[in-house]
């Protein structure tokens, strides 16, 4: 059962004020990865405070750096279950995990960062890493 979205819109809200798109649908996450060429971003949203604490915090930071990812969405686990099934198909064979980020090239997976590496870690330590994802891919 989906949590109730008047608890998760305001996470909802804090990808999407910096325009990371939200992919509710199945359709939508196909749309999304039907565009192959470039960078694109996943984020794997939750509603645990790994994901309050330290990844929406260090994907928002991240997305400020010279160099990011052409597109970046977002799924929201817990909540939007069949989007979130369909994106997971998307990134491959790893385990789910939630919260995560999936980057792609081309429409292939080359860096995924699963929870067990972002909880307990702080929103600078995640930046970096993604940064860091972001300057070996996204050039």
């Amino acid at each position: 059962m989906p949590y109730p979205e008047q608890m998760v819109a305001p996470m909802r809200a804090e990808l999407t004020e910096v325009g990371v798109q939200e992919l509710r649908t199945p359709d939508e996450v196909d749309r999304y990865f039907a565009r192959k060429e470039g960078t694109s971003l996943l984020l794997v949203n939750s509603v645990c405070g790994c994901a309050a604490g330290s990844a929406r915090p260090a994907l928002k930071a991240a997305l400020e750096h010279d160099s990011r990812p052409d597109h970046a969405a977002t799924v929201f686990a817990g909540q939007d279950l069949e989007a979130t099934e369909r994106a997971r198909e998307m990134i491959g064979p790893v385990p789910p995990s939630s919260p995560s980020v999936a980057l792609f090239r081309d429409g292939e997976l080359v860096h995924f960062l699963p929870r067990h590496l972002i909880e307990g870690q702080s929103a600078e330590v995640i930046a970096r890493e993604l940064t860091a994802a972001f300057d070996e891919f996204c050039n």
